[in-house]
């Protein structure tokens, strides 16, 4: 081994059928639930992280990379780890850090036969490869969480603040977005066949948490992103205060929408990311390759920018910005 490498022992996991926490001792324990099989017969784990606590208490389930491109959640689970003393801890916290693990490996937002994961759960048990996996997910694994909160990030040529997406007319979910201290923080019941949708059809609060950008480690908001995740276990009253706070008085929004442009060519998003906009300020403009103006894009009502496109190549139906628009959801 060369002399500037410094080898540590990394250690190996237990693998396992299926998360059973009650089964677990009080500590902290590395698990690798079997999912699937590959091309090769070999077993695929979802690598899963248990802090157990000496005290009972609720299990709140932090999954992260279901697009397997979005990695801030997974940093942002090993940090938390890091901080948690299950000597103080009342409950169980199980973090899911890769849960698209074909996904991950192939550095794809999707499975390898072309699927969204987060648009088809619960999955079918005699479906097809996504739709068997999303099934062994949901029954292996999802199903031990009495509270789930859900990260991701953008996808490629997008920008996003640091949102969340939950059901405020829920009390306990709107509880849990307040607390983990988010920029904005949006209405939004569910889509079927989301991670997210899947588990709260049980009745277990749950949230999407939007950290920034794919396939990059943004430390800033891993970092928030830990400081409210703890927060929330706090709120849960899992563990004590700790001394550090995330920031809140989030912007809360009973819908939002992207804007799309209606012809093709190279964008100019000029709308600041997190700004309060009016109805009428300008948001981006479009031009031709010969650079001359083919569109001014303008905000259609007052609103706020939560997430906006980077990619200045854009053919007809193409993002501009993500628009939320204020107030509580009726």
């Amino acid at each position: 081994m060369s002399s500037w490498i410094e080898v540590h022992e990394g250690g190996g996991f237990l693998p396992v059928d299926a998360l059973r926490p009650s089964e677990l001792a009080p500590g902290m324990h590395r698990l690798g639930v079997h999912v699937v099989e590959d091309g090769a017969a070999r077993p695929v784990h979802v690598p899963i992280l248990v802090a157990k606590g000496a005290k009972p208490g609720p299990t709140v389930g932090i999954t992260a990379a279901v697009h397997g491109n979005e990695l801030n959640g997974i940093a942002t689970i090993h940090r938390l780890f890091r901080r948690i003393d299950p000597n103080e801890l009342s409950g169980t916290v199980v973090g899911v850090t890769i849960v698209n693990v074909p996904g991950f490996i192939r550095h794809d937002r999707l499975y390898p036969d072309a699927q969204d994961l987060n648009r088809i759960m619960p999955g079918k048990e005699n479906g097809n490869e996504a739709a068997v996996y999303a099934h062994r997910l949901s029954t292996r694994l999802l199903g031990a969480f009495d509270v789930l909160l859900d990260l991701h990030t953008a996808s490629f040529g997008r920008v996003n603040t640091l949102y969340v997406r939950a059901d405020m007319k829920h009390e306990a979910t709107a509880k849990l977005a307040r607390a983990i201290g988010a920029e904005i923080i949006i209405h939004n019941a569910g889509a079927d066949g989301t991670l997210r949708a899947s588990v709260a059809s049980r009745g277990v609060p749950a949230i999407t948490v939007e950290i920034g950008d794919p396939q990059v480690i943004d430390r800033d908001k891993v970092r928030l992103t830990r400081v409210g995740i703890r927060d929330v276990l706090e709120e849960l009253g899992m563990l004590p205060p700790d001394g550090e706070r995330a920031v809140h008085g989030a912007i809360e929004c009973h819908r939002s929408a992207w804007l799309f442009t209606d012809t093709g060519g190279l964008l100019d998003v000029t709308a600041r990311l997190g700004a309060r906009v009016k109805q009428g300020d300008v948001l981006a403009t479009l031009c031709d390759p010969w650079g001359r103006k083919l569109r001014t894009y303008r905000a259609p009502e007052d609103g706020v920018i939560i997430g906006k496109a980077t990619n200045p190549v854009v053919r007809t139906g193409g993002r501009i910005v993500h628009l939320g628009i204020e107030g509580a959801p009726s």
